[in-house]
């Protein structure tokens, strides 16, 4: 390790802590760290995954968001999707017209706002997103360690807290 780097490993916390303190902002900094260094591959590895399948069921990993994202939230406008993802309108308004391309969603005239359509999810895209997340839940099954319940709902707490830290980052920039 770095000379004069304090470098936290797994399970290395404080042991004079209890379990269930709140880490001090120092300590919270270091095993956040880590985190950060397993998300990273864990994300690029599962957004291959989900590209192997494109193969078969013909959405990217970008169209594959958009149609979850109208799966559970409903009809929204290109920039109310690009902030839920933290992607760029750009990049959005290019997966959402791939997606008209193959039928899976329609625009719509939307009444709060002229120059911004409403995206709507097709009965052939809701077929496709389900297709989509059913082999992805598939894959999910096969996670491993023996997790619990309460282990889950922790990572999706600590995940969640981790994210609004950067709710202020503009992803068009």
């Amino acid at each position: 390790m770095f000379s004069g780097v304090h470098h936290v490993g797994v399970n290395d916390t404080d042991p004079s802590l209890p379990a269930d303190a709140p880490l001090p902002p120092d300590e919270l900094g270091h095993r956040l760290t880590e985190v950060f260094d397993l998300v990273g591959p864990l994300y690029r590895r599962a957004l291959r995954k989900v590209e192997q399948g494109e193969a078969v069921e013909g959405a990217s990993v970008g169209v594959r968001g958009v149609l979850d994202l109208l799966r559970r939230k409903g009809d929204m406008t290109v920039p109310q999707l690009s902030r839920s993802q933290a992607l760029s309108r750009q990049f959005v308004q290019r997966m959402v017209n791939d997606a008209v391309a193959h039928g899976w969603v329609e625009t719509l005239p939307n009444p709060a706002h002229q120059r911004s359509s409403l995206i709507r999810i097709t009965e052939e895209g809701r077929t496709l997103i389900a297709t989509v997340l059913n082999r992805e839940h598939t894959l999910n099954r096969e996670v491993g360690g023996d997790l619990t319940d309460a282990e889950v709902r922790g990572c999706v707490r600590v995940l969640t807290e981790m994210l609004r830290t950067f709710d202020h980052v503009d992803v068009d920039d």
